[in-house]
Protein backbone atom coordinates (compact mmCIF):
# COMPACT_ATOMS: atom_id res chain seq x y z
CA UNK A 1 0.00 0.00 0.00
CA UNK A 2 1.35 3.42 -0.99
CA UNK A 3 1.29 5.99 1.81
CA UNK A 4 2.96 9.27 2.81
CA UNK A 5 6.58 9.02 3.91
CA UNK A 6 8.47 11.22 6.38
CA UNK A 7 9.54 13.43 3.45
CA UNK A 8 7.17 16.12 2.16
CA UNK A 9 5.58 15.04 -1.12
CA UNK A 10 7.31 11.65 -1.19
CA UNK A 11 5.32 8.44 -0.83
CA UNK A 12 6.45 4.93 -0.06
CA UNK A 13 5.37 1.32 -0.26
CA UNK A 14 6.94 -1.10 2.19
CA UNK A 15 7.62 -4.73 1.33
CA UNK A 16 10.84 -6.70 1.17
CA UNK A 17 12.27 -3.30 0.31
CA UNK A 18 10.88 0.22 0.55
CA UNK A 19 9.88 1.74 -2.79
CA UNK A 20 9.64 5.52 -3.12
CA UNK A 21 7.09 7.38 -5.25
CA UNK A 22 6.10 10.92 -6.24
CA UNK A 23 2.71 12.02 -7.58
CA UNK A 24 2.99 12.22 -11.36
CA UNK A 25 2.58 15.80 -12.58
CA UNK A 26 2.22 14.44 -16.13
CA UNK A 27 -0.12 11.43 -15.76
CA UNK A 28 0.48 8.62 -18.20
CA UNK A 29 4.04 9.70 -18.87
CA UNK A 30 7.14 7.89 -17.57
CA UNK A 31 10.55 9.57 -17.92
CA UNK A 32 13.10 6.77 -17.57
CA UNK A 33 11.08 3.56 -17.65
CA UNK A 34 9.98 3.86 -14.03
CA UNK A 35 6.90 2.05 -12.75
CA UNK A 36 3.61 3.98 -12.80
CA UNK A 37 1.02 3.03 -10.18
CA UNK A 38 -2.55 4.34 -9.98
CA UNK A 39 -4.39 4.48 -6.66
CA UNK A 40 -7.64 6.33 -5.89
CA UNK A 41 -7.44 8.23 -9.22
CA UNK A 42 -3.90 9.46 -8.42
CA UNK A 43 -0.93 8.27 -10.47
CA UNK A 44 2.39 7.74 -8.72
CA UNK A 45 5.87 7.35 -10.26
CA UNK A 46 8.49 5.09 -8.73
CA UNK A 47 11.57 7.08 -7.67
CA UNK A 48 14.55 4.80 -8.15
CA UNK A 49 17.54 5.41 -5.84
CA UNK A 50 19.91 3.87 -8.38
CA UNK A 51 18.99 6.69 -10.77
CA UNK A 52 18.69 9.62 -8.36
CA UNK A 53 21.05 10.95 -5.67
CA UNK A 54 18.15 12.51 -3.74
CA UNK A 55 16.20 9.25 -3.69
CA UNK A 56 19.35 7.41 -2.58
CA UNK A 57 19.80 9.85 0.33
CA UNK A 58 16.16 9.37 1.38
CA UNK A 59 16.56 5.59 1.31
CA UNK A 60 19.67 5.99 3.48
CA UNK A 61 17.84 7.92 6.18
CA UNK A 62 17.79 11.58 5.14
CA UNK A 63 14.88 13.14 7.04
CA UNK A 64 14.31 16.37 5.13
CA UNK A 65 15.20 17.49 1.61
CA UNK A 66 13.46 20.88 2.10
CA UNK A 67 11.66 20.77 -1.26
CA UNK A 68 8.15 22.19 -1.01
CA UNK A 69 5.24 22.97 -3.31
CA UNK A 70 5.52 26.29 -5.13
CA UNK A 71 9.26 26.76 -4.68
CA UNK A 72 11.81 28.18 -7.10
CA UNK A 73 14.71 25.74 -7.44
CA UNK A 74 18.05 26.00 -9.22
CA UNK A 75 19.16 22.55 -10.37
CA UNK A 76 22.80 22.34 -11.48
CA UNK A 77 23.66 19.28 -13.54
CA UNK A 78 20.20 18.49 -14.87
CA UNK A 79 21.54 15.71 -17.12
CA UNK A 80 18.70 13.84 -18.86
CA UNK A 81 16.03 15.17 -16.52
CA UNK A 82 15.55 12.05 -14.39
CA UNK A 83 15.71 13.59 -10.90
CA UNK A 84 14.55 16.94 -12.28
CA UNK A 85 11.25 15.26 -13.20
CA UNK A 86 10.68 14.07 -9.63
CA UNK A 87 11.49 17.52 -8.24
CA UNK A 88 8.95 18.80 -10.77
CA UNK A 89 6.37 16.47 -9.20
CA UNK A 90 7.21 17.79 -5.72
CA UNK A 91 6.99 21.53 -6.42
CA UNK A 92 3.85 21.33 -8.56
CA UNK A 93 2.58 23.77 -11.15
CA UNK A 94 3.12 26.76 -8.86
CA UNK A 95 6.88 26.20 -8.70
CA UNK A 96 9.75 26.52 -11.15
CA UNK A 97 12.98 24.57 -11.72
CA UNK A 98 15.85 26.27 -13.52
CA UNK A 99 17.53 23.16 -14.95
CA UNK A 100 21.13 23.96 -15.91
CA UNK A 101 23.07 21.47 -18.05
CA UNK A 102 26.23 21.91 -20.14
CA UNK A 103 26.01 18.82 -22.38
CA UNK A 104 23.96 19.29 -25.55
CA UNK A 105 22.83 15.65 -25.75
CA UNK A 106 21.63 15.59 -22.15
CA UNK A 107 19.90 18.94 -22.60
CA UNK A 108 17.94 17.61 -25.59
CA UNK A 109 16.47 14.89 -23.39
CA UNK A 110 15.81 17.36 -20.58
CA UNK A 111 13.93 19.60 -23.00
CA UNK A 112 11.72 16.64 -23.98
CA UNK A 113 10.91 16.10 -20.30
CA UNK A 114 10.12 19.81 -19.91
CA UNK A 115 7.65 19.72 -22.82
CA UNK A 116 5.23 17.79 -20.58
CA UNK A 117 6.17 19.67 -17.41
CA UNK A 118 5.66 23.45 -17.61
CA UNK A 119 7.48 24.05 -14.31
CA UNK A 120 10.87 23.08 -15.81
CA UNK A 121 12.95 25.80 -17.51
CA UNK A 122 15.93 24.13 -19.24
CA UNK A 123 19.09 26.26 -19.49
CA UNK A 124 22.04 25.16 -21.65
CA UNK A 125 24.95 26.64 -19.71
CA UNK A 126 28.06 25.95 -17.64
CA UNK A 127 27.31 25.84 -13.90
CA UNK A 128 30.86 27.08 -13.30
CA UNK A 129 29.92 30.38 -14.95
CA UNK A 130 26.67 31.41 -13.21
CA UNK A 131 26.82 35.03 -14.35
CA UNK A 132 26.15 33.70 -17.85
CA UNK A 133 22.58 32.76 -16.87
CA UNK A 134 22.00 35.32 -14.12
CA UNK A 135 19.42 37.12 -16.25
CA UNK A 136 17.31 33.97 -16.54
CA UNK A 137 17.25 32.80 -12.91
CA UNK A 138 15.41 34.42 -10.01
CA UNK A 139 16.31 34.24 -6.33
CA UNK A 140 15.68 30.63 -5.33
CA UNK A 141 14.44 28.74 -2.29
CA UNK A 142 16.78 25.82 -2.90
CA UNK A 143 19.87 24.98 -4.97
CA UNK A 144 20.69 21.38 -5.87
CA UNK A 145 23.93 20.34 -7.56
CA UNK A 146 25.09 17.07 -9.12
CA UNK A 147 28.11 17.72 -11.34
CA UNK A 148 31.51 16.07 -11.74
CA UNK A 149 34.02 18.95 -11.82
CA UNK A 150 36.96 18.81 -9.42
CA UNK A 151 35.96 22.19 -7.93
CA UNK A 152 32.33 21.17 -7.48
CA UNK A 153 32.03 22.66 -3.97
CA UNK A 154 33.37 26.01 -5.17
CA UNK A 155 30.88 26.00 -8.05
CA UNK A 156 28.02 25.20 -5.67
CA UNK A 157 28.94 28.03 -3.28
CA UNK A 158 29.34 30.47 -6.17
CA UNK A 159 25.82 29.72 -7.39
CA UNK A 160 24.38 29.86 -3.87
CA UNK A 161 25.97 33.28 -3.34
CA UNK A 162 24.19 34.60 -6.42
CA UNK A 163 20.87 32.79 -6.42
CA UNK A 164 20.02 31.29 -3.01
CA UNK A 165 17.98 33.28 -0.53
CA UNK A 166 19.46 33.90 2.90
CA UNK A 167 18.18 31.04 5.04
CA UNK A 168 17.45 29.01 1.91
CA UNK A 169 18.50 25.39 1.58
CA UNK A 170 20.81 23.48 -0.69
CA UNK A 171 21.86 19.95 -1.52
CA UNK A 172 25.11 18.93 -3.13
CA UNK A 173 26.06 15.43 -4.23
CA UNK A 174 29.83 15.09 -3.84
CA UNK A 175 31.48 12.54 -6.13
CA UNK A 176 34.82 11.84 -4.47
CA UNK A 177 36.44 10.23 -7.52
CA UNK A 178 35.77 13.33 -9.61
CA UNK A 179 37.72 15.46 -7.12
CA UNK A 180 40.72 13.14 -6.66
CA UNK A 181 40.77 9.51 -7.79
CA UNK A 182 43.98 8.81 -5.83
CA UNK A 183 42.63 9.69 -2.37
CA UNK A 184 40.25 7.96 0.00
CA UNK A 185 36.69 9.35 -0.26
CA UNK A 186 36.44 9.87 3.52
CA UNK A 187 39.12 12.58 3.47
CA UNK A 188 37.56 14.27 0.44
CA UNK A 189 34.15 14.37 2.11
CA UNK A 190 35.70 15.86 5.26
CA UNK A 191 37.38 18.64 3.25
CA UNK A 192 34.13 19.30 1.36
CA UNK A 193 32.32 19.72 4.68
CA UNK A 194 34.94 22.19 5.90
CA UNK A 195 34.61 24.19 2.68
CA UNK A 196 30.81 24.21 2.86
CA UNK A 197 30.79 25.35 6.50
CA UNK A 198 32.36 28.68 5.55
CA UNK A 199 29.06 29.77 3.98
CA UNK A 200 26.54 27.14 5.04
CA UNK A 201 25.17 25.29 8.03
CA UNK A 202 25.35 21.55 7.39
CA UNK A 203 22.03 19.98 8.39
CA UNK A 204 22.61 16.43 7.22
CA UNK A 205 25.03 14.30 5.24
CA UNK A 206 24.47 10.82 3.90
CA UNK A 207 26.67 8.33 2.09
CA UNK A 208 24.81 7.04 -0.97
CA UNK A 209 26.17 3.47 -0.87
CA UNK A 210 25.01 0.99 -2.18
CA UNK A 211 23.07 3.01 -4.75
CA UNK A 212 25.91 5.37 -5.73
CA UNK A 213 29.50 4.44 -4.86
CA UNK A 214 31.92 7.04 -3.42
CA UNK A 215 29.18 9.67 -3.19
CA UNK A 216 27.91 11.73 -0.28
CA UNK A 217 24.95 14.09 -0.28
CA UNK A 218 25.10 17.15 1.96
CA UNK A 219 21.95 19.04 2.99
CA UNK A 220 22.77 22.62 3.95
CA UNK A 221 21.21 25.94 4.95
CA UNK A 222 22.60 29.27 3.81
CA UNK A 223 23.76 31.46 6.66
CA UNK A 224 22.14 34.85 7.07
CA UNK A 225 24.44 37.73 6.18
CA UNK A 226 25.11 38.72 9.79
CA UNK A 227 26.29 35.15 10.51
CA UNK A 228 28.89 35.12 7.73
Amino acid sequence: MIHESRIFGVYEEKGRRTTLFTKNLAPGSAVYGEQLVKKDSIEYREWQPQRSKIAAAIQNGCNNIFIREGQAILYLGASYGTTVSHVSDLIGTGGIIFAVEIAHRSMRDCVLVAEKRPNIAPILADAAKPKGYAGRVCLCDLVFQDITQRNQVEIFLRNCALFLKDGGHGMIAIKARSIDVTRKPKGIFREAAQQLEKEMIIIDQKLLTPYQLDHMLFVVKKKYREMR
